[in-house]
């Protein structure tokens, strides 16, 4: 008997191979999804069901393509009218057998009408559940969001309460195995590890916790939640179920300088590099979307039909990037570039960079605003609700490509943010837009509390 834990970086998503000898069930596959194949076949199981615990809005579910590659039926929770086109129907109590392993389902609605849980039986030892896969019903240090359903929101949040509360009836024993981990848009306060029981859960579990039923939605409702635009597209995969092909994907081919300098006339040119290699020196008109940030920040800026251009630190990191672009829908990448930027400048082609400044320079700015200079804020309102640098102007990093309008393009601004990261992004936004003076506050909100000066 086994479970096996996939992690997506990036968007934190958590996916499962579960199974007894030779069968298993994958419990909400990636979009990616050839991994579950080749574990199944190290273990020399074979993938009999596959299971998504809700629809998702922040990933691609490769239910429908892993069903091709294996023959397994995709199960979903209740499903009016079918909507969820290659999946059958599954609801409460309904079990299947893996060998000794049993799972059974639980309806758990709240962040989703079609939310279920999958509570996991050894059949040889006792009748407790031995550990349960919550999916974004209960996650470890926190719960689902309920921001889904805007004209129903106290309802769906008891719904949620209520799923909570029968997930713990299955006992204190048994350990959780959520579909995210910390860093995932779907929750805010999760915990750093991805191991926790349903007994430390009911605990510790800041909402988790919350007996009385009108307490815990008035918290849900108190919460703060941003739905990138890119959540439409991925109801809309999941509903009829995306079947991309991957391999093509993932063989997006490398561009010598004049193809991609030709490229760069019609095509987005997104620089996945570091931050502080695009400040140095950047080509022309790109965004900079740092490769570890692409899952969090490409479903605000860019369009899914945008095709793209990949400016890349080596292969390993265009293919990384590929995989996250990939996870969520954004097919249309057409080529990339491997070659440093030192070698792009020394074919005499011409480049940009963006300086950076530290914590003094700002605060003498603030005193005399020179030249009508700004200060802009792109963390999000939870963040800018715990303490803006004042006089600093706040706009959320994903909604700036909206909202550029409010500054002046001929005045100097600085962008910041927690380090400096996300300031990078909008400081690319903004040069892409036709402002010409533009500078990080590197170390941002640290460095200015690091120094002892105060917000407010």
């Amino acid at each position: 008997m086994f479970i096996r834990k996939f992690k997506s970086e990036g968007l934190a998503h958590l996916s499962y191979l579960v199974g007894d000898g030779d069968e298993a069930a994958v419990v909400d596959p990636r979009r990616d999804c050839e991994c579950y194949l080749e574990t199944a076949r190290e273990r020399g199981c074979r993938i009999v069901h596959i299971f998504e615990t809700h629809r998702n809005e922040d990933l691609v579910s490769g239910a429908a393509r892993l069903a091709e590659m294996t023959g397994a039926p995709v199960h979903h929770g209740p499903n009016p009218a079918d909507q969820v086109r290659y999946a059958r129907t599954t609801l409460e109590d309904d079990c299947y057998d893996l060998g000794d392993l049993r799972l059974r389902v639980l309806e758990t609605p709240g962040h989703t009408d079609d939310s279920i849980s999958l509570a996991a039986f050894d059949r040889n030892y006792g009748d407790e559940a031995v550990a349960v896969f919550t999916g974004d019903a209960l996650f470890v240090g926190d719960v689902g969001r309920t921001d889904f359903y805007p004209d129903r929101a106290a309802e769906v949040a008891g719904l949620l309460h209520d799923s909570l509360r029968k997930l713990f009836e299955l006992g204190d024993q048994a350990i959780i195995y959520p579909a995210h981990g910390a860093g995932s848009v779907c929750g805010d306060d999760m915990a750093s590890r991805e191991f926790s029981t349903l007994g430390h859960e009911r605990r510790n579990n800041p909402s988790a916790r919350i007996a009385d039923r009108e307490d815990f939605v008035e918290r849900k409702l108190a919460e703060n939640h941003d739905q990138p635009p890119y959540f439409r597209l991925m109801e809309r995969l999941n509903l009829k179920g995306s079947r991309g092909n991957e391999l093509a994907l993932l063989r997006a081919p490398v561009l010598s300088l004049t193809d991609f300098e030709s490229a760069c006339d019609e095509l987005t040119v997104l620089d996945v590099r570091g931050v502080t290699d695009f400040l140095g020196a950047h080509t022309p008109g790109a965004l900079c979307i740092p490769e570890d940030m692409v899952p969090a920040f490409a479903g605000w800026l860019l369009d899914p039909g945008e095709e793209i251009v990949l400016v890349a630190d080596g292969a390993e990191q265009a293919d990384m990037t590929l995989r996250h672009l990939y996870r969520i829908g954004y097919d249309r990448v057409r080529g990339m570039l491997l070659t440093a930027i030192p070698g792009w400048a020394a074919s005499a082609r011409s480049f940009r960079n963006v300086p950076a400044i530290d914590a003094g320079t700002v605060a003498r700015r603030l005193e005399d605003r020179p030249g009508g200079w700004s200060l802009l804020d792109v963390r999000d309102r939870n963040e800018t609700a715990a303490g803006v640098i004042d006089g600093a102007r706040t706009q959320f990093l994903g909604e700036l490509p909206q909202s550029l309008d409010v500054l002046d393009p001929n005045a100097p601004v600085t962008v910041m943010c927690a380090s400096g990261a996300r300031a990078t992004i909008g400081a690319s936004i903004l040069l892409r837009n036709g402002f010409d003076q533009v500078d990080v506050f590197l170390g941002s909100m640290g460095a200015w509390l690091d120094s002892g000066r105060e917000v407010r």
